[in-house]
Protein backbone atom coordinates (compact mmCIF):
# COMPACT_ATOMS: atom_id res chain seq x y z
CA UNK A 1 0.00 0.00 0.00
CA UNK A 2 1.38 3.29 -1.13
CA UNK A 3 1.16 5.74 1.89
CA UNK A 4 0.86 9.75 0.45
CA UNK A 5 3.45 11.50 3.15
CA UNK A 6 1.67 14.11 4.80
CA UNK A 7 3.29 17.56 3.58
CA UNK A 8 5.61 19.74 5.83
CA UNK A 9 4.14 22.29 8.25
CA UNK A 10 6.58 25.23 6.72
CA UNK A 11 6.09 26.61 9.95
CA UNK A 12 7.34 23.76 12.43
CA UNK A 13 10.67 25.75 12.88
CA UNK A 14 12.78 26.91 15.65
CA UNK A 15 11.43 29.83 14.76
CA UNK A 16 7.83 29.82 13.37
CA UNK A 17 7.04 34.09 13.87
CA UNK A 18 9.93 34.59 11.07
CA UNK A 19 8.33 32.37 8.34
CA UNK A 20 4.68 32.68 8.96
CA UNK A 21 4.96 36.52 9.44
CA UNK A 22 6.47 36.67 5.79
CA UNK A 23 3.96 34.06 4.55
CA UNK A 24 1.15 36.73 5.99
CA UNK A 25 2.79 39.77 4.06
CA UNK A 26 2.34 38.06 0.89
CA UNK A 27 -1.72 36.75 2.34
CA UNK A 28 -3.19 39.70 4.10
CA UNK A 29 -3.00 43.36 2.46
CA UNK A 30 -1.39 45.97 5.27
CA UNK A 31 -3.57 47.33 6.87
CA UNK A 32 -5.57 44.93 7.17
CA UNK A 33 -7.33 44.90 11.31
CA UNK A 34 -9.50 41.53 10.95
CA UNK A 35 -5.98 39.71 10.12
CA UNK A 36 -4.49 41.56 12.46
CA UNK A 37 -7.16 40.51 15.32
CA UNK A 38 -6.51 37.18 13.94
CA UNK A 39 -2.22 37.21 14.49
CA UNK A 40 -3.72 38.69 18.20
CA UNK A 41 -5.81 35.95 19.47
CA UNK A 42 -3.87 33.07 17.73
CA UNK A 43 -0.40 34.34 16.85
CA UNK A 44 1.09 34.62 13.47
CA UNK A 45 1.73 31.00 12.85
CA UNK A 46 -1.80 29.70 14.16
CA UNK A 47 -3.23 32.25 11.63
CA UNK A 48 -0.89 31.26 8.83
CA UNK A 49 -1.73 27.58 9.31
CA UNK A 50 -6.10 28.24 9.62
CA UNK A 51 -5.37 30.21 6.02
CA UNK A 52 -3.30 27.10 4.42
CA UNK A 53 -5.62 24.21 5.86
CA UNK A 54 -8.32 25.94 5.06
CA UNK A 55 -11.29 24.97 6.88
CA UNK A 56 -14.59 27.20 8.15
CA UNK A 57 -13.60 31.20 7.99
CA UNK A 58 -12.06 32.88 10.69
CA UNK A 59 -14.47 35.48 12.38
CA UNK A 60 -14.79 38.73 10.71
CA UNK A 61 -14.92 37.93 7.03
CA UNK A 62 -17.70 36.32 4.52
CA UNK A 63 -16.80 33.04 2.80
CA UNK A 64 -16.01 34.78 -0.40
CA UNK A 65 -13.02 36.83 1.37
CA UNK A 66 -12.22 33.87 2.92
CA UNK A 67 -12.23 31.82 -0.02
CA UNK A 68 -9.82 34.28 -1.84
CA UNK A 69 -7.68 34.29 0.92
CA UNK A 70 -6.91 30.54 1.33
CA UNK A 71 -6.19 31.02 -2.49
CA UNK A 72 -3.57 33.40 -2.10
CA UNK A 73 -2.26 30.92 0.88
CA UNK A 74 -2.16 28.21 -1.20
CA UNK A 75 0.33 30.74 -4.19
CA UNK A 76 2.83 31.96 -0.71
CA UNK A 77 5.71 30.55 -0.58
CA UNK A 78 8.14 32.07 2.69
CA UNK A 79 11.18 30.62 1.75
CA UNK A 80 11.14 31.48 -2.31
CA UNK A 81 10.23 35.08 -0.16
CA UNK A 82 12.78 35.10 1.76
CA UNK A 83 15.84 33.50 -0.53
CA UNK A 84 14.49 36.12 -3.24
CA UNK A 85 14.69 38.83 -0.43
CA UNK A 86 18.11 37.86 0.80
CA UNK A 87 19.36 38.06 -3.33
CA UNK A 88 18.39 41.85 -3.32
CA UNK A 89 20.17 42.52 0.01
CA UNK A 90 16.46 42.79 1.76
CA UNK A 91 16.13 41.70 5.58
CA UNK A 92 12.57 40.97 7.51
CA UNK A 93 12.16 42.95 10.53
CA UNK A 94 8.94 41.81 12.60
CA UNK A 95 7.44 42.80 15.91
CA UNK A 96 9.33 40.90 18.26
CA UNK A 97 12.65 41.30 16.62
CA UNK A 98 15.53 43.48 18.01
CA UNK A 99 14.83 45.93 14.90
CA UNK A 100 11.37 46.25 14.86
CA UNK A 101 10.23 49.93 15.65
CA UNK A 102 7.82 49.64 18.97
CA UNK A 103 5.84 52.99 18.11
CA UNK A 104 4.35 51.00 15.28
CA UNK A 105 2.61 49.11 17.76
CA UNK A 106 0.43 51.76 18.74
CA UNK A 107 -1.19 51.14 15.54
CA UNK A 108 -2.74 48.48 17.03
CA UNK A 109 -4.40 45.89 14.83
CA UNK A 110 -3.62 47.68 12.24
CA UNK A 111 0.44 47.13 12.47
CA UNK A 112 2.32 45.63 9.79
CA UNK A 113 2.74 41.76 10.14
CA UNK A 114 6.14 42.87 9.55
CA UNK A 115 8.91 45.44 7.29
CA UNK A 116 11.01 44.53 4.43
CA UNK A 117 14.08 46.55 5.10
CA UNK A 118 16.22 47.19 2.62
CA UNK A 119 19.84 48.81 3.25
CA UNK A 120 22.44 48.50 6.82
CA UNK A 121 21.10 51.32 9.22
CA UNK A 122 19.64 49.93 12.07
CA UNK A 123 15.73 50.67 11.69
CA UNK A 124 14.43 50.51 15.24
CA UNK A 125 17.59 53.03 16.54
CA UNK A 126 16.80 55.90 13.03
CA UNK A 127 12.80 55.85 13.73
CA UNK A 128 13.44 57.16 17.33
CA UNK A 129 14.62 60.57 16.35
CA UNK A 130 12.62 61.10 13.18
CA UNK A 131 10.12 63.35 11.32
CA UNK A 132 8.26 62.74 8.25
CA UNK A 133 8.11 64.97 5.51
CA UNK A 134 5.35 64.85 3.10
CA UNK A 135 3.23 66.86 0.28
CA UNK A 136 1.51 67.45 -2.71
CA UNK A 137 3.39 65.43 -6.01
CA UNK A 138 2.42 68.06 -8.54
CA UNK A 139 4.16 70.52 -6.13
CA UNK A 140 5.15 73.98 -7.05
CA UNK A 141 8.95 75.41 -6.83
CA UNK A 142 7.94 76.91 -3.52
CA UNK A 143 7.00 73.57 -2.53
CA UNK A 144 10.00 72.03 -3.11
CA UNK A 145 12.42 74.36 -2.11
CA UNK A 146 10.84 74.52 1.28
CA UNK A 147 10.39 70.47 1.61
CA UNK A 148 14.54 70.46 0.22
CA UNK A 149 15.11 73.10 2.86
CA UNK A 150 13.44 71.62 5.92
CA UNK A 151 15.18 68.12 5.34
CA UNK A 152 18.49 69.56 5.16
CA UNK A 153 17.76 71.81 7.92
CA UNK A 154 16.78 68.31 9.98
CA UNK A 155 19.24 66.50 8.69
CA UNK A 156 22.40 69.72 9.62
CA UNK A 157 20.25 68.50 13.49
CA UNK A 158 21.26 65.07 13.27
CA UNK A 159 17.33 64.47 12.53
CA UNK A 160 16.35 61.35 9.99
CA UNK A 161 13.92 62.51 7.03
CA UNK A 162 10.89 59.93 6.30
CA UNK A 163 8.96 60.38 3.55
CA UNK A 164 7.29 57.91 0.05
CA UNK A 165 9.86 58.31 -2.18
CA UNK A 166 7.05 60.06 -4.97
CA UNK A 167 7.92 62.65 -7.30
CA UNK A 168 7.46 66.23 -5.73
CA UNK A 169 7.41 66.88 -2.15
CA UNK A 170 8.69 63.29 -1.36
CA UNK A 171 11.29 63.24 -3.56
CA UNK A 172 12.47 66.40 -3.02
CA UNK A 173 12.39 66.00 0.92
CA UNK A 174 15.04 62.55 0.14
CA UNK A 175 17.35 64.89 -1.75
CA UNK A 176 17.61 67.90 0.35
CA UNK A 177 18.08 65.31 2.82
CA UNK A 178 21.17 63.55 0.84
CA UNK A 179 22.38 66.43 -0.34
CA UNK A 180 22.87 67.96 3.38
CA UNK A 181 24.50 64.38 4.11
CA UNK A 182 21.99 63.38 6.33
CA UNK A 183 19.78 60.17 6.78
CA UNK A 184 16.43 59.08 5.16
CA UNK A 185 13.83 56.54 4.51
CA UNK A 186 11.58 55.65 2.28
CA UNK A 187 8.51 53.92 2.79
CA UNK A 188 6.97 52.61 -0.04
CA UNK A 189 3.78 50.79 -1.24
CA UNK A 190 5.64 47.92 -3.12
CA UNK A 191 8.11 45.78 -2.64
CA UNK A 192 11.65 47.07 -2.13
CA UNK A 193 12.97 45.45 -4.35
CA UNK A 194 11.32 47.26 -7.20
CA UNK A 195 11.54 50.82 -6.78
CA UNK A 196 8.61 53.38 -7.62
CA UNK A 197 7.43 55.90 -9.43
CA UNK A 198 10.19 54.74 -12.06
CA UNK A 199 11.47 58.12 -12.71
CA UNK A 200 12.69 57.43 -9.09
CA UNK A 201 14.95 54.41 -9.82
CA UNK A 202 18.12 56.42 -9.39
CA UNK A 203 17.19 58.01 -6.17
CA UNK A 204 15.53 55.24 -4.47
CA UNK A 205 18.87 53.00 -4.97
CA UNK A 206 20.46 55.92 -3.58
CA UNK A 207 18.72 56.01 -0.66
CA UNK A 208 18.96 52.50 -0.06
CA UNK A 209 22.49 52.83 -0.44
CA UNK A 210 22.88 56.15 1.99
CA UNK A 211 19.74 55.28 3.83
CA UNK A 212 16.83 52.61 4.76
CA UNK A 213 14.21 52.04 1.83
CA UNK A 214 11.23 49.66 3.64
CA UNK A 215 8.12 48.15 2.78
CA UNK A 216 4.95 46.11 3.85
CA UNK A 217 4.85 44.16 0.74
CA UNK A 218 6.78 41.14 -0.14
CA UNK A 219 9.65 41.21 -2.89
CA UNK A 220 8.30 41.89 -6.40
CA UNK A 221 4.58 43.06 -5.21
CA UNK A 222 3.00 46.03 -7.65
CA UNK A 223 1.50 48.99 -5.94
CA UNK A 224 -2.33 50.06 -5.92
CA UNK A 225 -3.87 53.29 -5.37
CA UNK A 226 -5.18 51.69 -1.68
CA UNK A 227 -1.44 50.61 -0.83
CA UNK A 228 -0.63 54.23 -1.27
CA UNK A 229 -3.35 55.06 1.06
CA UNK A 230 -2.71 52.30 3.71
CA UNK A 231 1.16 53.07 3.30
CA UNK A 232 0.64 56.59 4.53
CA UNK A 233 -0.16 55.03 8.22
CA UNK A 234 3.28 53.32 8.43
CA UNK A 235 5.07 56.77 7.68
CA UNK A 236 2.48 58.88 10.94
CA UNK A 237 3.29 56.07 13.01
CA UNK A 238 7.03 55.71 12.42
CA UNK A 239 8.14 59.12 12.96
CA UNK A 240 7.34 61.85 16.21
CA UNK A 241 5.51 64.32 14.06
CA UNK A 242 4.61 65.01 10.19
CA UNK A 243 5.02 67.82 8.22
CA UNK A 244 3.00 68.68 5.49
CA UNK A 245 4.39 70.74 2.39
CA UNK A 246 2.06 72.03 -0.07
CA UNK A 247 -1.16 69.26 -0.32
CA UNK A 248 -4.67 70.00 -2.13
CA UNK A 249 -7.71 69.11 -0.30
CA UNK A 250 -7.95 65.44 -1.37
CA UNK A 251 -4.40 65.18 -0.80
CA UNK A 252 -2.74 61.23 0.48
CA UNK A 253 0.02 63.98 1.84
CA UNK A 254 -3.42 64.52 4.64
CA UNK A 255 -3.95 61.18 5.24
CA UNK A 256 -0.17 61.01 7.57
CA UNK A 257 -1.33 63.98 8.92
CA UNK A 258 -4.95 63.38 10.13
CA UNK A 259 -3.05 59.45 11.06
CA UNK A 260 -0.86 61.43 13.06
CA UNK A 261 -3.27 63.50 14.94
CA UNK A 262 -5.07 60.29 15.84
CA UNK A 263 -1.38 58.55 17.36
CA UNK A 264 -1.05 61.23 19.34
CA UNK A 265 1.83 62.46 17.11
CA UNK A 266 3.11 65.83 16.25
CA UNK A 267 1.10 67.28 13.31
CA UNK A 268 2.75 70.62 11.42
CA UNK A 269 2.18 72.48 8.29
CA UNK A 270 4.11 75.05 6.07
CA UNK A 271 1.53 77.64 5.00
CA UNK A 272 1.42 79.23 1.16
CA UNK A 273 -0.48 81.68 -0.71
CA UNK A 274 -3.86 82.22 0.53
CA UNK A 275 -4.80 81.73 -2.96
CA UNK A 276 -2.98 78.37 -4.26
CA UNK A 277 -5.61 75.61 -4.29
CA UNK A 278 -1.99 73.28 -3.42
CA UNK A 279 -1.83 74.96 -0.20
CA UNK A 280 -5.46 74.47 0.54
CA UNK A 281 -5.19 71.05 2.59
CA UNK A 282 -2.51 72.76 4.58
CA UNK A 283 -4.64 75.62 5.49
CA UNK A 284 -7.49 72.92 6.18
CA UNK A 285 -5.30 71.52 8.76
CA UNK A 286 -3.71 74.54 10.46
CA UNK A 287 -7.32 75.49 11.20
CA UNK A 288 -8.05 72.43 12.37
CA UNK A 289 -4.96 72.54 15.15
CA UNK A 290 -2.09 71.75 13.33
CA UNK A 291 1.22 73.81 14.10
CA UNK A 292 2.06 76.32 11.81
CA UNK A 293 6.55 76.06 11.23
CA UNK A 294 8.48 77.98 8.88
CA UNK A 295 11.92 76.29 9.07
CA UNK A 296 13.83 73.41 10.78
CA UNK A 297 14.12 74.69 13.78
CA UNK A 298 10.35 75.28 14.89
CA UNK A 299 10.00 71.57 13.75
CA UNK A 300 12.54 70.21 16.26
CA UNK A 301 11.54 72.87 19.02
CA UNK A 302 7.95 70.82 19.04
CA UNK A 303 9.38 66.99 18.43
CA UNK A 304 12.74 67.32 19.93
CA UNK A 305 13.83 66.90 23.92
CA UNK A 306 13.41 69.78 26.32
CA UNK A 307 15.46 72.47 25.61
CA UNK A 308 16.00 72.18 21.99
CA UNK A 309 14.23 75.43 21.23
CA UNK A 310 13.96 77.85 18.14
CA UNK A 311 15.53 81.06 18.05
CA UNK A 312 13.33 84.05 19.56
CA UNK A 313 11.81 85.69 16.29
CA UNK A 314 12.29 89.23 16.63
CA UNK A 315 12.87 92.22 14.78
CA UNK A 316 15.94 94.18 15.95
CA UNK A 317 17.09 95.95 18.63
CA UNK A 318 16.52 99.67 18.01
CA UNK A 319 18.61 102.51 20.25
CA UNK A 320 14.85 103.12 21.43
CA UNK A 321 13.97 100.02 22.67
CA UNK A 322 16.92 100.13 25.08
CA UNK A 323 15.00 103.13 27.06
CA UNK A 324 13.03 103.10 29.71
CA UNK A 325 9.23 102.74 29.34
CA UNK A 326 8.57 106.06 31.23
CA UNK A 327 11.15 107.77 28.85
CA UNK A 328 9.68 106.08 25.43
CA UNK A 329 6.30 107.36 26.69
CA UNK A 330 7.81 111.12 26.43
CA UNK A 331 9.27 109.98 23.33
CA UNK A 332 6.19 109.15 21.82
CA UNK A 333 4.31 112.05 22.94
CA UNK A 334 6.24 114.62 21.34
CA UNK A 335 5.31 115.47 17.26
CA UNK A 336 7.12 115.04 14.14
CA UNK A 337 7.18 118.80 13.73
CA UNK A 338 6.79 121.89 16.29
CA UNK A 339 8.15 122.31 19.97
CA UNK A 340 5.24 122.16 22.18
CA UNK A 341 5.94 122.80 25.68
CA UNK A 342 6.70 120.32 28.42
CA UNK A 343 3.16 121.13 29.95
CA UNK A 344 1.71 120.01 26.71
CA UNK A 345 4.05 116.95 26.07
CA UNK A 346 3.39 115.93 29.83
CA UNK A 347 -0.01 115.88 29.08
CA UNK A 348 -0.19 113.85 26.03
CA UNK A 349 1.81 111.60 27.85
CA UNK A 350 -0.48 111.19 30.45
CA UNK A 351 2.75 112.18 33.35
CA UNK A 352 3.02 115.30 35.18
CA UNK A 353 5.06 118.34 33.92
CA UNK A 354 7.78 117.71 36.35
CA UNK A 355 8.22 113.92 35.69
CA UNK A 356 8.32 114.98 31.71
CA UNK A 357 10.74 117.90 31.89
CA UNK A 358 13.11 115.18 34.03
CA UNK A 359 12.54 112.39 31.26
CA UNK A 360 13.08 115.27 28.34
CA UNK A 361 16.48 115.95 29.86
CA UNK A 362 17.11 112.74 29.97
CA UNK A 363 16.30 112.06 26.43
CA UNK A 364 18.32 115.28 25.48
CA UNK A 365 21.74 114.12 27.20
CA UNK A 366 20.70 110.84 24.57
CA UNK A 367 20.86 113.19 21.60
CA UNK A 368 16.99 112.35 21.08
CA UNK A 369 15.41 115.94 21.65
CA UNK A 370 16.40 119.48 21.68
CA UNK A 371 15.08 122.71 23.66
CA UNK A 372 13.77 125.49 21.22
CA UNK A 373 12.75 128.43 24.18
CA UNK A 374 10.33 126.59 26.59
CA UNK A 375 8.92 124.08 24.19
CA UNK A 376 10.81 120.61 23.02
CA UNK A 377 11.91 119.10 19.50
CA UNK A 378 12.74 115.65 18.06
CA UNK A 379 16.34 115.86 16.83
CA UNK A 380 16.88 113.97 13.38
CA UNK A 381 18.63 110.93 15.04
CA UNK A 382 15.18 110.69 16.85
CA UNK A 383 13.40 111.03 13.76
CA UNK A 384 15.56 108.30 12.07
CA UNK A 385 14.78 106.17 14.99
CA UNK A 386 11.22 106.76 14.46
CA UNK A 387 11.00 105.31 10.83
CA UNK A 388 12.85 102.02 12.16
CA UNK A 389 9.59 101.22 14.16
CA UNK A 390 7.78 98.52 12.45
CA UNK A 391 4.29 99.21 11.19
CA UNK A 392 1.38 98.70 13.58
CA UNK A 393 3.99 100.00 16.48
Amino acid sequence: MTVTPRPRDPFDTPDPELPARVFLSRVLEPGDATGGRWVRELGAAGTARRLLDGGPPLPGVSHKRWSGLCARAARADPEHDLAAARDAGVRFVYPGSPEWPAQLDDLGDARPTGLWVRGRAALRMWALRSVALVGARACTEYGAHMAATLAAGLAERGWVVVSGGAYGVDGAAHRGTLAGGGATVAVLACGVDRPYPRGHTELITRIAHQGLVIGELPPGDHPTPSRFIVRNRVIAALTRGTVVVEAAHRSGSLVTARAAQRLGRHTMGVPGPATSARSAGVHALLRDGATLITDAAEIIELVGDIGELAPDRRGPVLPRDLLEPEARQILAALPARGAPTATAIARDARTTPDDAIARLYELRSLGYVERHGDGWKLTRQAMISARAVPDGC
